[in-house]
């Protein structure tokens, strides 16, 4: 009877040795609460709490992204935006996330959302075009200011898309295009401009020398005369025509 009593005094104490225990990963923190009120959190590693009278809840202790669906912004100059952005943030106190906030993902969300708009809404559309990152830091101090309390840690936050209203769209590519043909007229214009100074210099080169320029002429008429379809009419100049007449004498 006896010996009966005393293993089964033994089974109940493995059993509540077995119950209390508790496997908590390197990434986790355990946060222990004795009879309601919090007591420690238990580092990584097989750790034991009392059964019944003590409770407690792990901790995740990575970093964690929050998406914050697309929603519609209204910036300073009355511009309809969607944007989507990622929040990425860490538990640096896990007894402050158990104790003083109920859901602290879906609070980060909220926090961001309300003050991308805020952020957002100060600002006019080409500033937040070219300057997402000052825009997404701006987001991050005010949310990091307001979760600190938490026990939370904001690492930085991302702005993923702006989406512009559809005629604002039309009204940029127009834009864009008319840039495009600005620029193609300028380039056009600036190589005539080279040409028509590298035919002046041509010119002055060889208005210089007479014989270069008949040289020059009977290049052209060469290249001209490679098609035997074609007609060639030549004017040449009075100095040549006298050349020729007495060359033609003497014969």
């Amino acid at each position: 009877m006896i010996f009966g009593i005393l293993i089964f005094g033994i089974l109940i104490v493995i059993f509540l040795i077995a119950s209390g225990l508790r496997l908590l990963y390197q990434y986790e923190r355990g946060v222990v609460f004795t009879l309601g009120r919090f007591s420690n959190v238990r580092n990584p590693g097989l750790t034991w709490i009392i059964p019944v009278i003590q409770t407690m809840s792990k901790v995740d202790m990575r970093i964690k992204t929050a998406d914050i669906p697309r929603q519609e912004v209204i910036t300073k100059d009355n511009i309809t935006l969607l944007i989507n952005t990622v929040v990425y943030f860490k538990v640096v106190k896990p007894e402050d996330v158990i104790i003083k906030i109920e859901d602290y993902v879906f609070a980060v969300r909220q926090y961001t959302q309300a003050a991308l708009r805020d952020i957002v809404g100060n600002h006019e559309l080409d500033f937040v075009l070219s300057e997402r990152e000052k825009i997404a830091d701006s987001i991050k101090k005010i949310v990091d200011t307001e979760t600190s309390g938490w026990g939370i840690d904001i690492e930085s936050i991302k702005i993923q898309e702006i989406e512009l209203p559809a005629e604002m769209k039309r009204a940029m590519a127009k834009q864009a295009e008319a840039e495009r043909e600005r620029r193609a007229v300028i380039i056009a214009s600036q190589g005539e401009l080279s040409a028509s100074e590298n035919l002046m210099k041509a010119a002055e080169n060889l208005s210089k020398s007479g014989g270069a320029l008949h040289l020059r002429t009977l290049q052209t008429i060469r290249d001209i005369a490679a098609d035997p379809s074609e007609k060639i009419v030549i004017f040449l100049p009075s100095e040549a025509e006298s050349m020729i007449r007495s060359i033609i004498k003497k014969g």
